[in-house]
Formats: structure tokens, C-alpha cells, sequence
């Protein structure tokens, strides 16, 4: 079978996306990206993004559906006066520069 070679910083930076994503190794990972990314290519179709929706993200997906659905949110408004604050207060602490 085929090898590749990476460098060692790129390949610790995949190990840690694999695992963050569920899969069972770094091999497995990279050849998953490789194969959606190639397909996509050759068939020119639309990518197939189903590989991302992995357990973990669709949990936090339900979670902040649900936090949404129980008024737990900012409007555009609330978070511009949130920000406003912040800054008023930080120019206060430290100055105008």
C-alpha cells in the first residue's frame, strides 16, 4: 500500500482532529478527508459534509436548539449594548489610546 509522509508538527495537529472527531486513528482520519475531498473533485457534485456531523457536534447542535428554544439568547441588540459596555468599561479602566 501507498505511503505518505507529513511533517511530524502537521500529523500531531491531525491525531488531535482525529480524535476530537471520533476516529479510531490518524490514518483513518486523514484517509477519510482525502477520499470526501477527492470525490468531491472528481464527480464535481456537491461535498458530501454528512463525515462532520460526528455524535459530539450533533449533541451540542440539540444543545443550543434547545437553548434557543428556552429564550436562552442574545438578539443582535442585547449582544451590540453587551459589547458597548464592555468596551465603555474596559476605556475606563485603561484609558482612550
Amino acid at each position: 500500500m501507498p505511503q505518505i509522509q507529513i511533517d511530524e508538527k502537521i500529523f500531531r495537529a491531525a491525531e488531535r482532529r482525529a480524535a476530537e472527531d471520533g476516529y479510531p486513528s490518524v490514518h483513518e482520519y486523514i484517509a477519510d478527508m482525502l477520499v470526501h475531498d477527492l470525490a468531491e473533485d472528481s464527480i464535481g457534485e456537491t461535498p458530501n459534509l454528512d463525515h462532520l456531523f460526528t455524535p459530539e457536534r450533533l449533541a451540542e447542535i440539540d444543545k443550543a436548539a434547545a437553548d434557543v428554544e428556552a429564550g436562552n439568547y442574545f438578539t443582535a441588540e442585547q449582544a451590540r449594548e453587551h459589547f458597548r459596555q464592555k468596551r465603555e468599561a474596559w476605556i475606563q479602566r485603561n484609558g482612550a489610546r
